[in-house]
């Protein structure tokens, strides 16, 4: 069995961090076997180099060694290129396929980005791994298949079936042994290995001298996050091998090629934006229901009052303000009897007063049963309120609704106002 080391140089693996070496001996260790393997870690950390090592130390080295992105492969035609399929399966099936489980027979498979793959063809990779067999797409005839199957995700597969969009099932069979990748920014002390190996590289390539980097370079490359890992490390050491006329980098100079130095979460704050938009619109929603709600059981007190007593004097104290949202100014006593019928309407007062006792109770269910809230005619008259007061301003009449002027223009359309 080679030795760690030596595998690194075999397979150009740059670094001596714990992890990344941990990493290549479990790859190592379970090559000479057949079970699943599934590779973890963020986009652009190398997760590729596993499946290589796997496969070149496994008894089917000599067989054929295919690499499929899941991801690249739209959702309609990703079955028939994994499974093969029968001429006439679909429009456009002019001539029996056969797919990567049939060419790969008695090799191995990397199926990069597994994560993105549609819950269908997860349940026809289940059973492949299960117990080797696979239909092409168009026929009903099984087939057969000895395959030996390495993936690898940049998702949380935890959070994905949570979510429901991968088999748990799936997970644990591909998942038998795990190898995990560290992220560059975990690798700090590989960071200027990595970045003097690509620079040596483009050397050759452009036919130019070899780019170094000052102490206070080599720190700020250090200390950066690197979003895109090893891949967004090639490419900076890249575009300066080629764009610079100055062979010793400094400092200031790199700055310019790390975008977002100063920070790293530009579409974070985005993000928190568009969901302060939408925040505050719910606010405002759940206030407008809150008031209708009180309103509606300060009427449905003051309408069984009034029912019980049969005299408007009787609550016109406790509850004046709604009282004199009715009637105004007017202080005189008036009975239930002399109301007319519009009054009575909006106390939801019956024509019939003097029923008896039990009436009344059978009378306050029907209110309860027939009454109705239109949201949308609230949110009608308070916007009609608003741009009423600011004139038909409508970025000051978004602000105080607490809204986005976007959602206040598509709420005047909706509204034809």
């Amino acid at each position: 069995m080679e030795s760690v080391q030596a595998i690194k140089q075999r397979f150009e693996i740059i670094g001596n961090d714990h992890v990344l070496n941990r990493a290549v001996e479990k790859a190592i260790q379970v090559a000479p076997t057949d079970i699943s393997v599934l590779v973890t870690g963020e986009s652009g950390v190398g997760k590729e180099s596993i499946p290589k090592i796997i496969h070149s130390l496994s008894h089917r080295k000599h067989g054929k060694y295919i690499a499929v992105n899941c991801g690249a492969i739209p959702e309609g035609t990703i079955d028939s290129e994994l499974f093969g399929h029968e001429k006439g399966a679909f429009t456009g099936a002019t001539q029996t396929r056969n797919g990567y489980f049939e060419v790969a027979d008695g090799g191995t498979i990397f199926l990069d980005e597994v994560g993105e793959l549609p819950l269908t063809t997860q349940v026809r990779l289940l059973r492949v791994l299960e117990n080797g067999e696979f239909i092409k797409v168009g026929s009903s005839k099984v087939q057969k298949t000895n395959v030996r199957i390495v993936a690898a995700t940049n998702l949380n597969m935890f959070d994905a079936i949570k979510k429901e969009k991968f088999r748990e099932d799936l997970y644990y069979r591909l998942s038998t042994v795990e190898i995990n990748l560290p992220p560059l920014r975990d690798r700090k002390d590989d960071i200027h290995l990595l970045f003097r190996k690509f620079a040596a590289d483009f050397a050759i390539k452009y036919k130019m001298p070899t780019i170094r980097l000052e102490d206070e370079a080599v720190e700020l490359i250090q200390k950066y996050q690197w979003g895109g890992n090893i891949r967004q490390l090639r490419n900076v050491a890249e575009q300066i091998s080629v764009l610079e006329q100055e062979r010793n980098i400094n400092g200031p100079l790199i700055k310019a090629y790390l975008p977002n130095i100063g920070s790293n979460l530009p579409a974070v704050i985005a993000d928190k934006k568009k969901e302060s938009d939408f925040s505050n619109e719910r606010e405002i929603l759940y206030k407008v229901l809150f008031d209708m709600k009180s309103d509606l059981n300060d009427l449905k007190k003051l309408t069984m009052k009034l029912m019980e007593s049969g005299k408007l004097e009787d609550v016109k104290d406790e509850h004046e303000g709604l009282i004199q949202k009715i009637y105004g100014d007017n202080d005189d006593e008036q009975d239930i009897e002399d109301l007319n019928e519009e009054e009575r309407n909006i106390l939801q007062i019956p024509q019939n007063s003097s029923q008896e006792k039990e009436d009344k109770y059978y009378f306050a269910e029907e209110i309860e049963e027939e009454e109705t809230l239109s949201l949308q005619d609230k949110e009608l008259e308070l916007i009609k309120k608003s741009l009423d007061r600011h004139g038909g301003k409508r970025k000051n009449a978004a602000e105080e609704l607490g809204i986005s002027e976007r959602t206040l223009y598509r709420k005047i359309k909706q509204y034809d106002l």
